[in-house]
């Protein structure tokens, strides 16, 4: 793998919501050399450097940059020793910039939560590897934590059978979002609206029998978590049934789930119905989101009849179910608290993975989802103070149980 200097040159790509909270976090590292934020909008540049200049003695500039301009992104990239990109949505922007990374000799890692591109950037793995260059995928909330807290679980059987992960709409037991607020927090017709109803509809990656298949989404999925409960969560298109399925060894089924209130899974599964039939562009269905009217709610009221809901299924987990000393068992891992919105939830664990490139603990090029290279103990450590409410530490902030399948 490139040796990474003792000062590193530090490119961010994406001075948005969730860029900006990784920039802040890692500004407050030690021992970077310099800090580029770069996005096409030099404005929001130029305010996140202003806004961490008071604080950081990290050397920081702002400059402006079209990511779709391949020539430009190479002149930034090849003095850079690692880039963080949050630009997106990935299904449109994540391969080419992989690529740019990989042609420059720069270190990489993103949040994608896109499976299109996903598979597209695994199979850049051995350009990677002849330039050697560490590109770590999905390194967000989920994907990112989600994939730290699957792997916890897997540890702990001899063979996986099951695998899910999931994450909160406005379902969940510690969670009491409406679908009005989860809009908000998109930022109005932000990438994350736009992936989210991309990933909605059409077909999706999930695994069964061991295998990658291709099914529509929001099929419910019936589950009961060790110690906590039973409830019923919603399948999406992810990253982290893609990746996991070979990295745990996954021999029965694996997808990623949504925690939603029946009235929601109603909703999203009329938007993806309308989006398959042509009726809805990803945009329109992303206005209904933000505007959804009184007919459409007054339907997905009427028809969530026919949906059920998360239960006492908690608000952020990981579920594994497989054997261990010849025993059937499921694992259940869950947090007890994540940073506060979606800005600081996936900001901050790509900052925390750029941490763990410069202290050294990955040394394998290639690149990678986090369950392959990320240690997750060091990793939730550092998050734990930033999280709402704050914890000690991983033994505080990530619970473990179990019980026969």
């Amino acid at each position: 793998m490139k040796r990474i200097p003792e000062h590193p040159h530090v490119v961010f790509l994406g001075a948005g919501g969730m860029g900006r909270v990784a920039i802040e976090t890692a500004a407050a590292f030690e021992g970077v050399g310099e800090i580029v934020v770069a996005d096409l909008d030099a404005a929001s540049a130029e305010a996140v450097v202003a806004r961490c200049a008071a604080s950081s003695r990290t050397k920081m500039r702002a400059v402006s940059i079209d990511v779709t301009d391949a020539a430009a992104l190479g002149e930034l990239l090849r003095p850079a020793d690692v880039v963080l990109n949050t630009t997106g949505p990935f299904y449109r922007l994540g391969v080419p910039v992989l690529r740019g990374a990989i042609d420059a000799g720069c270190h990489y890692l993103d949040i994608c939560d896109d499976w299109e591109p996903t598979l597209e950037m695994l199979a850049l793995d051995d350009a990677a590897r002849s330039q050697g260059v560490l590109a770590v995928i999905g390194m967000g909330a989920s994907p990112g934590l989600s994939n730290l807290m699957a792997r916890q679980a897997c540890e702990r059987l001899d063979r996986v059978d099951d695998l899910y992960t999931a994450w909160p709409i406005d379902g969940g037991n510690e969670t009491d979002d409406s679908l009005d607020e989860v809009a908000e927090a998109g930022g109005g017709m932000s990438a994350a609206l736009l992936h989210w109803m991309q990933q909605i509809s059409g077909e999706i990656q999930v695994v069964e029998g061991g295998q990658l298949v291709s099914r529509s989404p929001l099929a419910p999925v019936d589950l009961d978590f060790p110690g906590v409960g039973k409830g019923t969560a919603y399948t999406v298109g992810h990253p982290e049934p893609i990746t996991l399925r070979e990295r745990m060894r996954v021999q029965g089924k694996s997808a990623n789930l949504m925690l939603l209130k029946p009235s929601t899974a109603a909703f999203l599964r009329r938007l993806r119905d309308d989006m398959d039939a042509g009726k809805l562009s990803l945009e329109a269905a992303a206005a209904q989101v933000l505007d959804p009217g009184v007919t459409r709610q007054a339907g997905a009221l009427l028809h969530s009849l026919g949906c059920a809901g998360s239960g006492r299924l908690p608000f952020f987990f990981a579920l594994a179910r497989g054997m261990r000393d010849g025993r059937p068992l499921t694992i259940g891992v869950r947090a007890t608290s994540i940073p506060t919105g979606m800005d600081g939830v996936t900001g901050i664990p790509l900052a925390l993975g750029l941490r763990q490139l410069l202290d050294g603990r990955m040394d394998q090029a290639g690149v990678h989802p986090p369950e392959s290279v990320i240690a997750p103990a060091p990793l939730f450590d550092a998050l734990a103070p930033s999280c709402q409410p704050p914890a000690s530490g991983f033994d505080e902030l990530i619970v473990l149980s179990e019980a026969e399948s």
